[in-house]
Formats: C-alpha cells, structure tokens, sequence
C-alpha cells in the first residue's frame, strides 16, 4: 500500500505494525547515538593532538633539543593508536544513514552526501596517505618532507572535521537547498551556500578549540603524572628537562584553547537562540517567556517532562540567559510553551497534534550543565600546573600525579555531552526548519527519516553487535593507551637507527 508521509513524499508502508514502527525508530535512535558517543570520544583527540605532534616536530627541528623529539615519538605513537580505532569506529556511522536510515538520505541525499563523499575522497585520504608516510618515514624521508607529511596529516585531519560538520550543520540549519515536488526530495541548488552556512563556521571553531582543549589536557596530564612519577623515582633530570616542558606546553594550549572555547561558544549560542530557540529554551528549563530578561538557571529540579508544570528554578543567575541570546540583560526571550504553540500552529496542517516539538527536557538541560562543567577540570589542571611548577620546579606530590590523570577524562566528556546536547535538542527534527523560510520543506521529523523496510529486530541485533564490538575496541584502546603511556619516552628514544651517508634503509614501521 502506497501512503504519504508527513513531508508529503509518498512510500512503500512498512511491514510491521505502529508498535513495531515505533520500535524500530527507537532502536534505531540508540543505535545511532551508542555508535556517535563512542566515535566521537576519539576525535577530538586526534584532531587536536596531530598538529600538535607536528608543533613539537617543528620545535625539534628548529631548536635540535632532543626531548622535543622524544615527546614526539611518545605522543606520536598515542596518536597513531586514537587515529586507528578512530577511523575504524567512524565507518560504521556512514552504513547507517543507507540502512537504519535510508528514508532521510533519500530524501537529503544530493545534499547531505555531497560534504561526506569530499570528506572521504580528499581529506580522509590526505590525512592517512601523509600519516603513512610519518610512521614508516623516519629517518627515510628528509627531514624537511617528514615534517610536512605531519602537517598534511594535521591539515586533512581538520578538513575532515569541516566537512563533517558542514554535513551536519545543513541537518541543524538547512541551506543552499531547493524542495522538489516531483521528487519529494531536497536538491543542491548552492554549493557555496552550503559550505559557507554560518551553523557550520561556528561549529567549526568551536570544535576544533574543544579538541584542542582535549589534546593540551590529555598532554598536560600524561606529562604532570610523569613529573611526579620521575620525581619520585629519584629521575629529577628527566622531570624536569622532559616532562616539565610538555607539561608547560599542554598548559599554553590550554590557556589559549580554553579562552577560543569560551569565546566559540557564546557565538555559537546566541546563532542558537536565533536558529533552534526551543533547543536554547530546553537547555535552560525556559518554560514560559521571559519578557524583562531571562535568568541562568544554575539548578533546577523536578521529573522534567515534557509537559512543562513539573521544572522548578532552585538557583538562577539574573539576566545571564538573555545576554547569551542576544548580548542585552534585558533581553526578552520565549519560553518553551510559546514555541510549541507556534509549531503546533505553523505546522498543524502537515502533521497534526501528534508531534511534540519539545526535546527531551532532561537529557537537553542536564547536558549542556555537563559540557560547560566538565570543561572546567581543564582549567583546574592548568591552575596546578601554574602553582606547582612555578620557578622551575616539579613536585613529587602523588595526589597531584593522580588528579592529573582523572582531568585528561573530563573534557572528553566534555564534548560527549556537547554532541548529545547538539543532537538531542534538536529533537523532533532530523533535519530543523530554516527560521528565515520555516515552510520551505526543507525539513524532516525523526520519525520520517528511519527505513520503512528494517525491521526492529534486524536493528535490536546489529545494536547489540556493534555495542559489543565498540566495548572490546574500547578495551583495547584503553590498555594500548595506558601500555604506552606507562612505558614513557626512555623505551623509544633509540628505536630509530641513523642511516649511514648513501645507505638505503628501507621504510619501517618505528613504533
């Protein structure tokens, strides 16, 4: 039987039953978000910590400090393990949208797939091309074309994370994009426009400083708890001629990383408010408009359904909300009621009263207090680096060594809850109307977007495989991480020989 969807496409019916639909869209959902989570607790790290490797490469080259090179190789190797389980992890995010998926990429498609296919023709193969050539290039290569190779990694590394994100932007902020009837799919219609959508501009920068913020702490941290480390071992020589220089590195790009995502991040939510201003409404538990300046609610407790009459303001900062919309304290701003009501009017004809347009209150609220509080940890690491390391010193404190290693976690959840917050307030959009043009068509439900042929139980056991095989690659990436990370730099200072002047030492795999 041939229906019509609520974007007004028409496809085959499904097989199973609204209750087994209703499954498999919820199975697909999980599935989805279980797979996303887990990628995306490695990329930040890689795509922070390539350039930064290439950074201490530079320093060595230009400086001929051989610890530089030793931190090098040390970090270079960590890399190499987080890029590997990285790309492995990320295949599987692209079989998705085909399979789970396959009705909102036949309806975004000529779009959404356009930034993807670039991302995996040119900047995934530049990125792992060069890094071929700087793992097995030591000493092979000169060292001027070594070192590049490493930058064109750093390089495609964030090309990757922009075409991603421009991808993703299009599902947040759609444009450049035309609805055709006949096909009742969204066709490319401005390239320009899509690669330039300020959504995806804005991402960007606040993406790349959060995974430089990841990196620096991940380096800051490792490099605090091998000061303590050699300290107490009696090495004072390699705390403080190794570790201490990486540490007081990590810390610069802490510092300055830190400031970009403050700075990225206050952009990027006053674009919010303007764009999504129910996911804003939601991620403060703004049930009803504030028309002389909102609050920030700093606690707020009650069952957060989505009905909102249960959210209940314990503590709350005055005018705060409203001077991150718009800049003005005074600003006024619409509450989560309001907005439902204009959707459920806006949209009454297309998809009825059966749609509620309000994300999930708890997941939204509570995620975005996670982000903005887990990335203070960093800023803790950089306070103790500052105070402890102060006028040459290192210290022996274990405690310190300790807390080092527990804050490398913190801004990796960090960008896990900054993902979930994205992703689930934008709910109950798989791709959010354009607020400039909101009945454009340009724009799909969730519930729209999942196939119609993948039953849930086909979806219940590829969950549970991919859950399972996720759990034993993140076994393995943590007991490589931490195998290499306690073997320190002194286990492959001397693993690359010097050729001889006019020998052919063929290239071989250094780590």
């Amino acid at each position: 039987m041939e229906v019509t969807s609520a974007i007004g496409w028409p496809h085959q019916s499904p097989d199973y039953s609204e209750g087994e639909a209703v499954e498999a869209l919820d199975l697909a959902r999980w599935q989805f978000g279980i797979t996303t989570v887990y990628h995306f607790i490695l990329v930040p790290l890689t795509i922070g910590l390539t350039p930064l490797v290439a950074i201490m490469q530079t320093i060595w080259l230009k400086t001929g400090k051989e610890h530089w090179l030793k931190l090098t190789k040390f970090f270079g190797k960590l890399l190499i393990i987080n890029f590997a389980l990285g790309v492995a992890t990320g295949i599987v995010q692209e079989f998705q949208f085909g399979m789970n998926w396959s009705e909102y990429s036949r309806f975004v498609g000529d779009v959404f797939g356009a930034p993807l296919a670039i991302e995996a023709l040119a900047a995934f193969f530049l990125e792992s091309t060069f890094l071929g050539l700087w793992i097995f290039g030591w000493n092979r290569l000169p060292k001027g074309i070594h070192l590049a190779s490493i930058w064109c990694v750093a390089i495609g590394v964030n090309l990757s994370a922009y075409w991603i994100l421009v991808a993703n932007s299009f599902m947040q902020h759609p444009v450049g994009a035309e609805y055709n009837p006949e096909t009742g799919r969204a066709e490319l219609v401005n390239f320009a426009a899509l690669i330039t959508n300020n959504t995806a501009v804005n991402a960007f920068a606040h993406v790349i400083t959060a995974a430089f913020l990841t990196a620096g702490t991940f380096i800051a941290g490792i490099a605090v708890w091998w000061v303590v480390r050699a300290v107490r071992a009696g090495n004072d020589e390699e705390a403080r001629n190794v570790w201490r220089p990486a540490a007081q590195f990590g810390l610069i790009v802490i510092i300055i990383s830190g400031l970009g995502v403050a700075v990225t991040g206050d952009f990027q939510a006053k674009l919010m408010f303007e764009q999504q201003p129910m996911k804003m409404a939601a991620a403060e538990g703004m049930c009803e408009s504030e028309p002389d300046g909102a609050a920030f609610s700093l606690l707020s407790i009650g069952d957060f359904s989505n009905d909102c009459e249960n959210v209940t303001r314990i503590l709350s900062v005055p005018g705060v909300t409203s001077f991150l919309a718009s800049g003005d304290f005074n600003a006024p701003l619409k509450g989560i009621t309001e907005i439902r009501e204009e959707h459920e009017v806006l949209y009454a004809d297309q998809f009825g009263d059966d749609v509620n347009y309000v994300p999930n209150l708890f997941v939204t609220y509570w995620s975005f207090r996670l982000m903005i509080g887990f990335a203070a940890f960093s800023a803790l690491l950089a306070v103790g680096i500052l105070w402890y390391f102060r006028k040459g010193n290192v210290s022996d404190k274990k405690w310190l060594g300790t807390a080092a290693i527990w804050a490398i976690g913190a801004p990796f959840a960090a960008n896990t809850f900054g993902w979930i917050f994205t992703e689930m307030g934008r709910q109950p959009w798989v791709v959010h109307p354009n607020p400039d043009n909101p009945v454009d068509m340009i724009y799909m439900l969730t519930q729209d977007g999942v196939s119609t042929v993948v039953g849930g139980g086909t979806v219940l056991f590829s969950m549970i495989v991919f859950t399972l095989l996720y759990a034993a690659l993140g076994v393995v990436w943590f007991f490589l991480m931490r195998r290499y990370v306690r073997e320190g730099v002194d286990s492959i200072a001397d693993k690359i020989p010097e050729a001889p002047d006019g020998s052919d030492v063929p290239m071989s795999f250094v780590y």
